[in-house]
């Protein structure tokens, strides 16, 4: 029976082929996979540069160009039957000596710029890779026949020019040593192209070179996992290498924390790794995520990601306030309150009261959120004795004497009326938790079911008292707590490193934005400031070597007279889109508060545009094809309500700015192909020039 192993190009291929045809194609390759008598035979080509290269005949004047090593094909793309033939003689395939990936190579387009090469270098001395020896460009995986070319090469340009034309496992190290790079960086940056480490690498073996190259070829064992892979999303079966080593590594010794700029594939790494972790059987697993709205979309995905109902139905999909909630209810045998946000600000108003105003109700209420729950700082001794990390403004013995008896108020005043905030739910059902663990996650543990495994989304706004809860409620083991996170996109403030909490995490750190253009992504890093963010980790992360694959739009920046001309503006761009052929549910409004959020909603129902429209927070863990934000004005962005005045507490204030900067990037962040950006008045003094 033929193995049959198929690129990404090929779903992608028949989706654009007519109805008819795509059906005649797929049934051409069901017939091959089962070996039947009518199934498509392979049809040498002439002139090839590689003689393994043979083409399928699936539909009229329509192939399939395959590769055959013995019992395997690896079928690379379904074309018109002339760019088949021609794709077939173009190219020639082969095994990275270094890494044991397969790579493709344009074999014909490296011939025609050789000439130009050698003319370049005929004109000077000089040789960009002359530092470096051929055994070292070999033991780096480069390709024998390359080496010629590259001993031509004079300039960046030269090089750049080449990109296009060579598998990027080649181009990568060439590209890191063009640079000043020694060899280990080369061998660093070549390392983001593995996927299955390999150990000794038969250049022979294409069947195992496509074993470790899960982003260029999956192996289809019978029609049923074809249909999936034909019928469901790119991103259900081909991950890019690193985000592939992440997700499927079997045994993690412990937590493990992946970090990355926007569009990197944290939520996708996330999601694998919970349908690995689920598929190993090895107990329920949890996946976190921002809130229930982000969770049902994350749950939808796993429907799409696993078609086995028992793996499938060992992952629960929520946040951490459902799992607090869920805690609580069964230890109390009743639902918990919740206190509103009007309810609560009447409270820290008196509570500031009782301090004799001398501090804000905000000022006690961060104090009580960062400082005390942060901690879990049950008295006033506790509290009297407690460092204050991040909290710049001093308080003495009698200082905080008052600040504890004002935020006793508040606590009292809760405790008597039966209600808590979210984040007094989650301290609580940690400590109930951390008292009968052993009850709550045994395996025949009555009425909850146990965690073997979580996986934390969009890890960087998640409080202490959270995490403590994420900890209680999964025991210490191999593969427990899977994490991922981006600091710069930030939305509360939230600054906790993770090692601060008992969780000693593996780091780990993605880089390249496979979603965001880089113009989208070049605007929105100076945006976002492009310096360093605390939290999660100990110490900073960077925004340095975060970059894009591909080249995109710049984001359109407008400026408007008056909120009435700037909505009418809204409703044009949106209905210019629609008009494009965009889907309405690939396109996102948003604003940063509720007045604007109805305002846009109104202007766009009166031109009869239907698409989301939701506060900035409201985009936090989706992303659409383009996103328009509206009124990011001064005095709107940042919002001068969520601001700590400057003479309070200094530190604060420029906590927030920067909270403010990270909602604003991370909205930004959400749009794959178009961004626009409106205001009127003065602009927001967060938009780059």
């Amino acid at each position: 029976m033929p193995r049959l192993a198929i690129a990404p190009e090929v779903p992608r291929d028949l989706d654009a082929l007519a109805r008819p045809v795509r059906r005649d194609a797929v049934i051409a390759m069901r017939r091959f996979l089962q070996n039947t008598t009518s199934a498509p035979h392979p049809e040498r080509v002439r002139n090839t540069r590689d003689p393994r290269v043979a083409t399928l005949r699936l539909a009229d004047q329509y192939r399939a160009v395959v590769v055959r090593q013995k019992d395997v094909f690896w079928m690379l793309g379904v074309l018109p039957d002339s760019e088949a033939w021609s794709y077939a003689q173009r190219h020639r395939f082969a095994v990275n000596t270094a890494i044991g990936v397969a790579e493709i190579w344009n074999a014909e387009a490296l011939e025609r710029v050789e000439p130009a090469l050698r003319r370049s270098a005929d004109s000077t001395g000089w040789r960009l890779f002359a530092h470096v020896s051929d055994a070292e460009l070999l033991g780096l995986g480069i390709d024998a026949r390359l080496i010629p070319l590259v001993r031509l090469i004079t300039t960046d340009a030269n090089l750049d020019a080449l990109e296009p034309l060579l598998p990027e496992t080649q181009f990568t190290p060439l590209s890191v040593l063009g640079q000043g790079g020694t060899v280990a960086e080369a061998w660093r940056a070549l390392d983001s192209h593995v996927a299955v480490p390999a150990g000794e690498v038969d250049v022979t073996d294409l069947s195992t070179a496509l074993e470790r190259t899960p982003d260029r070829a999956a192996f289809v064992p019978d029609p049923s996992v074809l249909d999936q892979i034909l019928n469901t999303p790119h991103w259900c079966t081909f991950l890019y290498p690193t985000q592939h080593r992440l997700a499927h590594r079997h045994g993690y010794e412990g937590p493990v924390l992946v970090t990355g700029g926007a569009g990197t594939g944290k939520t996708l790494v996330a999601l694998h790794r919970a349908a690995h972790l689920a598929r190993a059987g090895t107990g329920r697993v949890l996946l976190v995520t921002f809130s229930q709205g982000v969770a049902a979309d994350a749950s939808a995905k796993l429907d799409l990601l696993i078609d086995d109902e028992d793996v499938r139905g060992r992952i629960e999909v929520g946040n951490v306030e459902r799992l607090a909630h869920r805690i609580v209810a069964e230890a109390e045998g009743r639902p918990p309150l919740l206190v509103g946000g009007p309810g609560l600000a009447t409270l820290w108003q008196e509570a500031s009261e009782i301090s004799g105003d001398l501090h804000s109700p905000a000022f006690l209420l961060r104090e009580w959120e960062q400082v005390i729950l942060a901690q879990n700082l049950c008295t006033a001794q506790e509290y009297l004795a407690a460092k204050r990390p991040g909290r710049s403004v001093e308080l003495d013995y009698e200082d905080r004497t008052a600040v504890w008896k004002a935020i006793e108020h508040v606590t009292g005043r809760l405790r008597a009326s039966g209600r808590r905030t979210l984040l007094q739910l989650a301290s609580e059902a940690s400590t109930l938790l951390g008292r009968t663990t052993g009850d709550l996650l045994g395996d025949d543990a009555p009425g909850r079911e146990p965690y073997r495994h979580i996986v934390v989304d969009e890890a960087q706004d998640l409080h202490p008292a959270q995490w403590r809860l994420l900890r209680a409620a999964v025991p210490p083991s191999p593969d427990d707590l899977f994490i991922v996170g981006d600091p710069h996109q930030r939305v509360f403030d939230t600054r906790v490193p993770l090692s601060t909490l008992g969780i000693t995490a593996e780091p780990h750190r993605l880089t390249i934005s496979h979603r965001v253009p880089q113009e989208i992504l070049s605007w929105g890093v100076r945006l976002r400031g492009g310096g360093p963010a605390d939290g999660l980790v100990d110490g900073i992360t960077e925004l340095v070597g975060f970059r894009a694959t591909h080249p995109g739009t710049r984001p359109a920046v407008r400026e408007y007279t008056s909120r009435e001309t700037e909505m009418t503006g809204l409703a044009g761009q949106v209905r210019g889109w629609l008009d494009e052929g965009v889907p309405a549910e690939e396109i996102a409004v948003a604003a940063r508060t509720g007045e604007l959020v109805k305002e846009a909603k109104a202007a766009l129902a009166t031109a009869e545009v239907r698409v989301r429209v939701s506060t900035f927070h409201g985009l936090k863990g989706l992303e659409f094809r383009r996103v328009a934000l509206v009124g990011v004005a001064d005095g709107i962005v940042p919002s001068a309500d969520t601001l700590t005045p400057a003479a309070e507490d200094p530190t604060a204030r420029a906590h927030d700015l920067q909270r403010e900067r990270g909602l604003l990037y991370m909205a930004c962040m959400r749009a794959a192909e178009r961004l626009y950006v409106s205001y009127s008045g003065r602009a927001s003094p967060f938009l780059p020039p």
